[in-house]
């Protein structure tokens, strides 16, 4: 299937499932589905299907169920020593990638009139169950409250420990603004820059101050470094009054994989600093232009590093899984997929280091 660019989303319009079809036999209730590399069938009993709610579907069929179950029970846990063996097979990596379900939903089943004026890619849509509503005095403006943007898990299915949203638009910048507030957000990481070819997000904050609805934005301070830029907030509404840190990562390289993953690894040791020492408890905000790949990216490194911390094995394809759960198409490329288990690779070798292993 076409792999979908998260530099331009829109130029891959057709989604094709990547899993085989299922095959029926009348003889046999167990269906073998998603053929692995190692050879190795996950089969599903579909006789218990009937009890499972779909993600995002009023009427599932087979092939959506199939789906689903495999988003919710496919992994294969890593040991360190395994990690580091997978990072030169790329071909597994890979076709390991292109059976996951990307899990993007229909347009029909966003039944909120003219949201395709608050989406910057026409494709890429929140999907229903774990999208962020925005809160609205009117409680019929159904518009009013939609942004593209998705709660996402954490390490152990920790619930709505990130948001993960689209680029700001000129017309979603109060949106965003109105969200950051509203979630109680400690942490904004941004993972492109402002145009590459084409525009792939707003400048949505402001050199000083300025007033985003009822959100006022004060720049407290700007550091530089060598691949990101730290913006020291304070947000304002009403009477009350919030720190927020902005992080704006620029060294990702426009339709690439980064060379090294120590910058992104340098980002997401800051992030989870400021996380941590916040008084904010809301989750951190990540997004790049469509908010699928570069955010999926850093979201599933983040996950991967606390478990290759706390348990000594990694499982990158059980947490694509979760994270295309929760946002259809997380992760967008083979190419990401294999970037995300080299920054894991380089975060081991760390651990070993400081362990003296």
């Amino acid at each position: 299937p076409p792999s979908l660019s998260e530099d331009d989303p829109n130029k891959n319009v057709l989604h094709v499932n990547t899993f085989p079809p299922i095959i029926s036999n009348d003889k046999c209730d167990i269906y073998p589905l998603f053929r692995r590399g190692s050879n190795v069938s996950l089969v599903l009993d579909m006789s218990a299907l009937g009890a499972v709610e779909p993600l995002n579907v009023t009427v599932v069929t087979p092939r959506e169920a199939a789906a689903k179950e495999y988003l919710l029970s496919a992994g294969r846990p890593l040991t360190r020593h395994e990690l580091r063996e997978i990072i030169n097979n790329t071909h597994k990596l890979h076709a390991e990638f292109a059976e996951i379900p990307m899990n993007f939903i229909d347009p029909k089943e966003l039944d909120i009139p003219n949201h395709g004026t608050k989406n910057r890619y026409k494709t890429i849509l929140p999907n229903p169950h774990s999208r962020v509503l925005l809160k609205s005095r009117n409680c019929i403006d159904l518009l009013g409250s939609y942004i593209n943007a998705n709660y996402v898990r954490g390490y152990l299915g920790d619930e709505r420990a990130y948001i993960a949203t689209q680029g700001p638009m000129v017309n979603t910048v109060n949106d965003f603004w109105q969200m950051a507030w509203q979630e109680e957000s400690p942490v904004i990481v941004m993972i492109t820059k402002l145009k590459e070819k084409n525009e792939k997000c707003v400048l949505y904050w402001p050199e000083k101050r300025g007033i985003y609805g009822k959100v006022e934005v004060l720049v407290n301070n700007v550091r530089e470094s060598e691949h990101y830029t730290t913006r020291s907030l304070t947000l304002k509404c009403g009477n009350q009054t919030r720190s927020l840190q902005h992080y704006w990562y620029t060294s990702w390289p426009d339709h690439k994989t980064p060379d090294s993953a120590m910058p992104l690894l340098e980002l997401m040791t800051d992030v989870e600093s400021d996380r941590r020492s916040s008084a904010a408890m809301g989750p951190v905000i990540v997004h790049c232009s469509a908010g699928l790949g570069r955010t999926g990216c850093f979201i599933a490194t983040t996950i991967g590093c606390r478990q290759l911390q706390l348990e000594g094995v990694v499982d990158v394809l059980s947490i694509t899984c979760q994270l295309r759960a929760d946002r259809g198409g997380m992760i967008q490329t083979g190419e990401q997929y294999e970037f995300v288990h080299h920054a894991l690779s380089l975060f081991e070798a760390r651990l070993s280091a400081e362990s003296g292993q």
